[in-house]
């Protein structure tokens, strides 16, 4: 694997490459810390010279040794053909993408589920991830047409929160089975929708989240037994999407 290490690290840019492998990327000291102390299954570990000059990069790679975790050095030219975020600090891990199914979940009485509709931007989606992970979400499903959730983008915004939180794409049709098997009611956040702080909080719920800038799908909107929004003051229109989910998982939560 080491010696193959680069090639499958740049064919990994690729979503196509990473849904038929069923492996990513995950780049950075932070993400690879992270990643190795997952119980994700890695691949291997690439890296430049760039590291030894990354805070806590030592360190790292002595934990990368000391764990027999197989790792490839290459030029710091090579290393950049594989990466695709800025700044990869000289370190990115391959790994196997968890092999999770709508039907496998594990969803508990007073379930909170983030449903991602169209979400294109990868900062977005994995600031959501993680804010979801933090705050008790016990899921969270990616609908047709949002980004790959194991984008390296999305995988290093998430802050390790993908490697142990259960996140995986649905079509809408195994989203309905889940919800109606479960008997979770969805929920769309719009900004049009019943100020979320005269609700009071649901037993149990899974919340849409719509695209940057069109919002809920139709499909999203027709699957939703109710909208739900932010008091906002007048002069603003609305909220960063990750940032509307935010609030309203945490009111969710209370």
């Amino acid at each position: 694997m080491p010696a193959k290490l680069l090639t499958i690290a740049r064919d990994l840019q690729r979503r196509k490459a990473r849904e038929r492998q069923q492996l990513f990327v995950s780049e950075g000291v932070r993400a690879t810390e992270e990643l190795i102390r997952s119980p994700l299954e890695i691949r291997g570990v690439l890296v430049s010279p760039a590291l030894a000059s990354a805070a806590r990069g030592a360190a790292l790679r002595s934990e990368i040794e000391a764990r027999r975790i197989p790792m490839l050095e290459v030029s710091e030219r090579d290393f950049e053909s594989a990466a695709t975020t800025d700044s990869p600090q000289g370190i990115l891990g391959v790994a196997e993408i968890p092999r999770t199914s709508a039907e496998s979940l594990a969803i508990p009485p007073r379930a909170r589920v983030l449903v991602l509709d169209g979400v294109q931007d990868p900062g977005n989606a994995g600031t959501m991830l993680r804010t979801a992970a933090a705050l008790g979400a016990c899921a969270t499903l990616a609908a047709p047409g949002t980004v790959d959730l194991w984008n390296a983008k999305v995988v290093r915004s998430a802050m390790g929160a993908l490697f142990h939180y259960p996140a995986l794409p649905v079509t809408w049709e195994a989203l309905d089975s889940l919800l109606a098997a479960k008997d979770i009611p969805l929920w769309g956040a719009d900004a049009a929708g019943q100020p979320v702080d005269t609700i009071a909080p649901p037993t149990t719920v899974a919340l849409a989240v719509g695209n940057e800038g069109a919002g809920l799908s139709a499909e999203a909107r027709a699957r939703c037994e109710r909208l739900v929004g932010i008091t906002l003051e007048p002069k603003i229109e609305s909220l960063n999407v990750a940032v509307a989910a935010g609030i309203l998982l945490h009111h969710f939560r209370e």
